[in-house]
């Protein structure tokens, strides 16, 4: 009975150590599977993280590289303005000295002209040349004073070159090149006064009309009546052109605006 009860005792005794070893087992393996999860936890932080700091290192390096290229476009526009503020100083220079010499020409023209106001109006003879009160010629002849004036008009001297032509047109009126003079005197007008052009380009027509500059005058008319716009005037002194110098080459221009302009 003894013995049955001592084996009982140890059979308890080995039935609790094999469950409490299992239950030991299981504890540890439970721990190993949680030290294992938060090593993959850790590890995935320390891949996010690298991976974080490899994508701001890209795009500081990407921002490096933009800043790099604006600071040598600056560099470049700073450079490419400094040349053109020297350009335009070295125009305004050569614009004022072309004033100042322009400015020079027209006092001593007008200077010329009041001068020879004040004395006596001189002699007219048939051949056209002027004469003072001796006898001998009385300032540049007609060709020179055209010629003069011509030189001014194309250096862009156009108000001294006006002045000329109208006292080239006082004093020789009945030159062969006074249609000229009056026509240059009408275009010096077109930029900066279209309505005096337009009433010099009148006068070429009712003064000269056998002229070769009165189709040119009649032209510049249609001209200048399409830049205020008024279109039916335009082709009206386009038709004058076709009708009264149909062999000229105005004559062709004025047709194919014609054509352009028809409504």
């Amino acid at each position: 009975m003894a013995a049955t009860i001592s084996a009982g005792r140890s059979s308890l005794v080995l039935a609790l150590g094999l469950v409490a070893g299992c239950a030991l087992k299981g504890d540890v393996r439970k721990v190993e599977l949680q030290v294992q999860a938060l090593r993959g936890t850790l590890a995935k932080s320390d891949s996010a993280r690298a991976a974080e700091r490899d994508s701001i290192l890209a795009a500081i390096h990407v921002l490096q590289q933009a800043l790099s290229v604006q600071q040598a476009y600056l560099v470049q526009l700073r450079g490419d303005v400094r040349t053109e503020l020297l350009a335009v100083q070295q125009q305004l220079v050569s614009v004022q000295e072309l004033t100042g010499q322009s400015q020079q020409r027209l006092t001593e023209l007008r200077t010329r002209i009041e001068s020879r106001a004040q004395q006596p109006d001189p002699v007219v003879p048939a051949g056209g040349v002027p004469v003072g009160p001796s006898g001998n010629p009385a300032g540049p002849g007609p060709d020179q004073m055209y010629d003069l004036s011509l030189q001014q008009y194309r250096r862009g001297s156009v108000s001294t070159a006006r002045l000329g032509f109208r006292e080239f047109l006082r004093i020789f009126p009945t030159h062969e090149r006074a249609p000229d003079a009056l026509f240059y005197v009408g275009e010096s007008f077109e930029k900066e006064a279209p309505d005096s052009a337009a009433a010099v380009y009148d006068q070429v027509v009712k003064a000269y009309p056998n002229s070769p500059r009165a189709p040119s005058a009649l032209y510049k008319l249609g001209l200048l009546a399409e830049q205020r716009g008024d279109k039916a005037a335009a082709r009206r002194y386009y038709a004058r052109v076709i009708a009264g110098y149909a062999r000229s080459p105005e004559a062709d221009l004025a047709r194919q605006n014609q054509q352009r302009l028809r409504p």
